[in-house]
């Protein structure tokens, strides 16, 4: 078993973020194996999942602790998620050796990353939403309290069927894919429940992605070593630092290195692929600008609000 001390430290890397950030990983180090280290992206995926099961549960505790969980909703996109996870699993361990398969997942993947681009946007969109129900004292449902949204079982299993099912073939989706769907499903949740209750019932969720690909898939012990080695301490260097460093700056950055990493799994050629990021750069400030405005903010936010 070859461990890679270069790709131990791209782990420490994409765990600081993580920890600054709280965004899946599997969105930023299932593209850096397969771009940077060559790494097939079905062994990719199998050996990204299983890191993250022994990663995920650390994230949930605390929320669990601080009672921003809605543990009806985990239930429910339980039903639909720990089945699909291990059958997205089970397809691609079916499908290896197609000569089609590692495109197929590179696209998957490729769509995925665009999908957890735009979750980033969603969670600031949340935070800004939320900080404009405090200032008018509209606070939302108390987390403790009777629950504050009508559940809708069915829709909630579908939302966790379809996550469950990508997130077991390309390792990415379990925080961004979901918590776009609960947005809109469940409009009144608190953005801290919206957090919470992903964050929880990504657990199962990528538990079942990572047996399925310890059964079917295509895992590499030293990948998923040298992921555990750098991404735990790493995490943990960044929650640290989450209080002092501009997590929301971070965030904004990161959504532009997904959305490159799309495009370049997607085969979009280089030229195109820039044009198509400084378009996004030079609209993203005043939709944002403009949005606030909507929501009675300044569009421009005070330096003291910058990092919040």
């Amino acid at each position: 078993m070859h461990f890679d001390w270069l790709m131990a430290a791209a782990a420490l890397g994409i765990g600081v973020v993580v920890g600054l950030t709280g965004m899946g990983g599997g969105a930023l180090m299932t593209p850096v194996l397969v771009l940077f280290f060559g790494v097939a992206p079905l062994a990719a995926v199998s050996s990204d999942l299983v890191a993250a099961a022994v990663m995920k549960p650390v994230g949930s505790a605390v929320h669990l602790r601080n009672g921003t969980v809605r543990l009806d909703l985990v239930r429910w996109l339980c039903v639909g998620s720990v089945p699909a996870a291990f059958a997205g699993a089970w397809l691609v361990g079916r499908l290896h050796g197609d000569a089609g398969l590692d495109e197929a997942v590179k696209t998957t993947l490729g769509v995925a990353l665009i999908v957890a681009a735009a979750g980033l946007f969603g969670r600031a969109y949340l935070r800004l939403a939320e900080r404009a129900r405090h200032r008018d004292g509209r606070r939302g449902a108390d987390p403790t309290g009777p629950p504050g949204v009508s559940l809708r079982p069915v829709p909630t299993v579908l939302i966790g069927a379809v996550g469950g099912l990508v997130v077991g073939m390309t390792s990415v989706g379990s925080g961004s894919l979901i918590i776009i769907a609960l947005m809109f499903l469940y409009p009144t949740l608190r953005a801290s429940e919206l957090v919470g209750t992903d964050l929880v019932q990504a657990v199962p969720l990528v538990a079942a992605a990572a047996v399925g690909h310890l059964v079917f898939g295509e895992l590499e012990f030293g990948v998923t070593l040298a992921l555990l080695v750098g991404s735990i301490p790493g995490a943990y260097l960044g929650a640290k630092l989450s209080t002092q460093l501009p997590g929301a700056l971070i965030r904004r950055a990161l959504a532009f290195v997904l959305l490159a990493s799309a495009l370049k799994l997607l085969g979009v050629p280089t030229a195109a692929t820039g044009i198509v990021l400084a378009a996004l750069l030079v609209l993203a400030g005043p939709v944002w600008m403009a949005l606030r405005h909507a929501h009675g903010f300044p569009a421009l936010p005070s330096r003291k609000r910058a990092d919040a």
